[in-house]
């Protein structure tokens, strides 16, 4: 580490320029290219996914996605001549397009009922030869504005669907990027008092973000990643690349203070800090992709990305801070400080004030600080036990979206499920299929959640028919999957009794919800690897039983508070109104465990930084108590900067308008508040307090068989003689 450090100081420009060229090249090639985000639900194996193959082999025609064109008039009824002539010539125009199956119009046979009681609402269905995933956003955006060239003063003409929605994707514009590195910079100039310390964490986390954003784009030409991964990985890289580089100017800073020159105290915070810096950010890494053992495609994609960006973010502090800091020198301390140094000479400045009167107050008062957190945490975790996952859908998108305008106009004409159609789709035998189908048709029609049953017309002879059901219910709605429980558990085998008829209950919601129930049933699993890997990490790098296993079951309880958090303000419905994200609904069901990966990574960082600073302590002095308030005195002013700037980056991702990013904003905000607030400055201290000198002990056959692995250096390598001059002798017989 030493090594690499002094080389990218000594060879600042060269460092700069290479990251320079990165960053430009990745962004020609990447707006060249462009994006082809993808987002894939499916999961094989469920019963949606059999419906969805059913109906690919059976109308190849209409395997492709569907979408919907809404309109509304303001007076009169969609049945006017001027309305209809209009209506049916723009319709007539997305029907001729290369990527349209077909489109089902009010005005025919076929769709005669998709025409609202009132008259003022009517919908045309467009079926294409493909997915959305598989079509363009060109090919997207030419349907859309196809169907806007009917609007007029008194008819409102909106496009709802997954093709649609490829016409939204990037739509949220930049605020909560530059709402969190405002707020980041105030908080690192507080930190440092000087401006141009403030600006180095900036400036590196803008380099590897935009350069993993870029790289993203180029990503999703050759893997599904969905439009989400890149959002949340600029989320994430901006706070761990602010972070990570605030830990190594940190260091050298004091580096600075103690009489090192600027390229020793640079060399001197990389072999301690950036050791640190890469043991956190590898965490997270490998937790991230712990999300490829789920084998969920959507979430390959997001593992993927976001750990591109963490790489990068690693690289960046590692080498772009270094020559960063080469290239300023001394300037990176405050005028005040130089001129203090100047007068001192050199001595490292001892930490005091509200950072020594707090590790004081912990030594006096464990139990009670220690009962205290314990009751914020249980009460914040009470909401946690009504968790329910599911999948937002198109109400919860920004109102100003053309998908959540149809969506209002559909669920205002004709019901809130109208914009969650579940299918019932048959492989069917012989005339008793078909009879049996029929009757099941009419018990399904009875069932008090659904509001209406058609059955979708089918070849003469075809062994494939579809019943569309329309639940009374939103998609994200409870009610609508319990509907999806009891057809599939009840009502469908009950009609396939005696039969050679197989009946799978698929479409868009039903997708959603297998896809829910899936992650559900892995999440378990998933934490048990997570809580596993953190346990044996710590274990290695502090050779301690106690601390990995209080740090396992103090990450939990944070994550079980943060999801407390999450159920409270959004599956409650407490905050989503006024956010613009729409009403209640369901916990995005991928989020728990990608917000786990993360906030592993993000626990580790403090937890590795505050317990090394212990554990150097303690093995100077054999001292529990005096360990425990070094450690925290000494790193609890940088714990807590670290984790305002990522609350700050955080949270102001909820400006972006985007339920899901939203979701992510908060909880993660929120998770790293509780992380550095409550347990690293309350719990772990008061802990650790309590147990003494049980903290380090480690039995000693296990000692022996574990592997060493050193966070930070105990001794520093002496720095190397810089290369010498060469004399004119030299010179002459070189020449």
């Amino acid at each position: 580490m030493a090594t690499l450090a002094r080389w990218c100081f000594r060879h600042r420009l060269l460092v700069l320029l290479m990251w320079l060229l990165a960053l430009g090249g990745l962004s020609v090639a990447g707006q060249g290219a462009g994006a082809a985000y993808a987002n894939v639900f499916s999961v094989p194996g469920t019963e949606s996914e059999k419906a969805q193959d059913l109906v690919k082999s059976a109308f190849p025609e209409s395997a492709g996605d569907m979408d919907t064109v809404v309109w509304q008039v303001a007076g009169g009824t969609v049945r006017d001549t001027a309305v209809r002539e209009r209506l049916a010539a723009s319709l007539g125009k997305i029907g001729r397009l290369a990527t349209v199956g077909t489109v089902t119009s009010p005005y025919s046979a076929a769709g005669a009922t998709q025409i609202s009681r009132d008259g003022r609402t009517a919908y045309a269905r467009i079926t294409y030869h493909k997915t959305a995933q598989e079509l363009s956003v060109d090919e997207a955006e030419r349907i859309v504005d196809t169907a806007a060239t009917a609007r007029t003063d008194g008819v409102r003409v909106e496009v709802s669907g997954p093709v649609a929605e490829k016409t939204e994707e990037g739509q949220a514009g930049n605020i909560a990027e530059f709402m969190g590195l405002a707020a980041a910079a105030v908080v690192l100039y507080l930190a440092f008092g000087s401006l141009l310390a403030m600006a180095l964490p900036l400036i590196s986390a803008l380099f590897s973000v935009g350069t993993g954003v870029m790289a993203i784009k180029l990503l999703s030409h050759g893997a599904d990643v969905p439009e989400l991964a890149a959002t949340l990985s600029t989320l994430i890289g901006l706070g761990v690349g602010i972070d990570y580089a605030l830990f190594i100017i940190t260091r050298h800073r004091q580096g600075l203070k103690a009489g090192l020159d600027p390229e020793e105290a640079a060399v001197r915070a990389l072999d301690t800090s950036g050791r640190a810096v890469l043991f956190a950010g590898g965490t997270v890494c490998i937790a991230l992709l712990g999300l490829l053992a789920l084998r969920l495609e959507f979430l390959t994609g997001v593992a993927i990305a976001t750990t591109s960006m963490v790489v990068l973010t690693m690289a960046a502090s590692v080498t772009f801070m270094p020559a960063l800091i080469g290239l300023f020198g001394r300037r990176v301390l405050s005028r005040r400080e130089r001129r203090r140094l100047a007068a001192a000479g050199s001595g490292e400045e001892e930490p005091r004030g509200l950072a020594v009167r707090w590790a004081a107050f912990v030594q006096r008062r464990p139990g009670r600080l220690l009962t205290a957190a314990a009751i914020v945490l249980a009460t914040l975790t009470i909401p946690f036990f009504s968790l329910r996952l599911g999948i937002s859908d198109q109400g919860n998108r920004p109102e100003s979206n053309t998908t959540r305008q149809a969506y209002d106009m559909l669920a205002e004409g004709f019901g809130p499920g109208f914009n969650g159609p579940l299918q019932l789709v048959a492989a069917v035998g012989g005339g008793g299929d078909t009879v049996a189908l029929r009757q099941l048709a009419d018990t399904v029609r009875n069932d008090p959640d659904v509001a209406s049953v058609v059955s979708l017309p089918s070849r003469p002879g075809a062994t494939t028919a579809v019943v569309q059901v329309i639940p009374r219910t939103a998609p994200q709605d409870e009610a609508t999957s319990d509907l999806i429980s009891r057809l599939r558990d009840t009502t469908i085998p009950a009609a396939e009794h005696r039969t050679t008829m197989n009946v799978y209950v698929g479409g868009q919601t039903a997708t959603f919800d297998d896809f829910a129930t899936v992650m559900l049933g892995k999440l378990p699993w998933f934490v048990l690897i997570v809580v596993a890997l953190g346990f044996l990490l710590l274990l290695v790098a502090f050779r301690s039983l106690m601390i990995p296993l209080t740090a396992a079951v103090m990450n939990l309880l944070a994550a079980a508070a943060s999801f407390g958090v999450l159920v409270a303000l959004f599956q409650w419905g407490w905050l989503s109104e006024p956010l613009g994200v729409g009403g209640a609904g369901p916990v995005e069901a991928f989020l728990p465990t990608v917000m786990l990966a993360v906030l592993f990574g993000l626990s580790m960082d403090y937890q590795v930084f505050l317990v090394s600073r212990m554990h150097e302590e303690w093995v100077n002095s054999r001292d529990n108590r005096k360990a425990v308030t070094v450690g925290l005195t000494h790193t609890s002013r940088v714990i807590n900067a670290a984790a305002l700037i990522m609350i700050f980056v955080f949270s102001a991702f909820v400006f972006r308008e985007e339920r899901i990013i939203s979701e992510f904003g908060v909880g993660l905000a929120a998770a790293v508040a509780l992380d550095a607030f409550i347990i690293r400055t309350v719990l772990v201290p008061a802990v650790m307090r309590v147990l003494g000198t049980a903290n380090w002990w480690l039995p000693g056959w296990l000692d022996k068989r574990l592997p060493h692995l050193a966070v930070e250096p105990t001794d520093p390598p002496p720095p190397p003689p810089p290369p010498a001059e060469p004399t004119k002798a030299t010179d002459v017989r070189a020449n």
